[in-house]
């Protein structure tokens, strides 16, 4: 499978956001990536449902929606029904994961865990099979912009050999400073879905760099 790009609403500009949507829209990307975050489990605050409903309205490619929130079962439904074509839910918010990923498969929608820097990937090996997706968070969550964490990279290639075991289909998304430079060597780590916010808004040509991160292959020269 060719590896996916999620491009980053967060660092869109929030002035032109219908813009930057049809531009998503009409670029090589995949999906787009919807930090919810709600000042308590990151310290940072960023939109509710009238936004993401307002992007909604205006995508034409699958929301990944990651919720940096504490007690997120409350608003599965609510996420689902906003348009939600994925939720992924961070263990270290769920008490009660099972029971959380049953919601959120319950809402039609598809499951992810997302994984903090501190937190190794042995955690869900009596959930991996009921993941559509993890999420390994290379950065710490709550800021864009932040410089990639090394050892992201052991970590992914320790969850890609527990998937080949006990979940071949699944999905590993990789979000914090992801960009041309690391790309090649997520991909030979087992990554397959990579979300980029700066690297692409950023960018002199955000659809140019959106073909140049999907066009990378693993063989490409990588440097951390």
């Amino acid at each position: 499978m060719k590896h996916l790009i999620a491009p980053s609403v967060l660092s869109a500009d929030f002035a032109n956001l219908q813009r930057d949507v049809e531009m998503i829209n009409s670029s090589e990307a995949d999906w787009f990536h919807v930090d919810i975050m709600d000042g308590v489990f990151v310290p940072n605050i960023s939109f509710g449902f009238p936004v993401m409903e307002a992007i909604k309205r205006f995508a034409k490619k699958p929301l990944d929606v990651h919720l940096m929130i504490v007690n997120p079962d409350q608003y599965v439904e609510q996420f689902a029904r906003a348009g939600a074509s994925m939720i992924t839910v961070h263990y270290e918010a769920c008490t009660h994961l099972h029971r959380t990923i049953q919601l959120i498969h319950q809402a039609g929608v598809k499951a992810c865990v997302a994984l903090n820097p501190h937190s190794p990937v042995e955690l869900l090996s009596d959930i991996l099979g009921d993941l559509d997706m993890v999420l390994v968070m290379s950065v710490n969550p709550g800021f864009g912009g932040q410089a990639f964490i090394p050892n992201t990279l052991n970590k992914i290639s320790r969850l890609r050999a527990m998937a080949n075991q006990l979940n071949p289909d699944l999905l590993i998304e990789v979000d914090g400073g992801v960009g041309l430079h690391n790309i090649p060597a997520l991909l030979q780590a087992g990554a397959n879905v990579l979300v980029a916010g700066n690297a692409v808004f950023a960018a002199a040509s955000p659809t140019e760099m959106i073909s140049s991160m999907k066009n990378l292959s693993a063989s490409a020269t990588a440097s951390i």
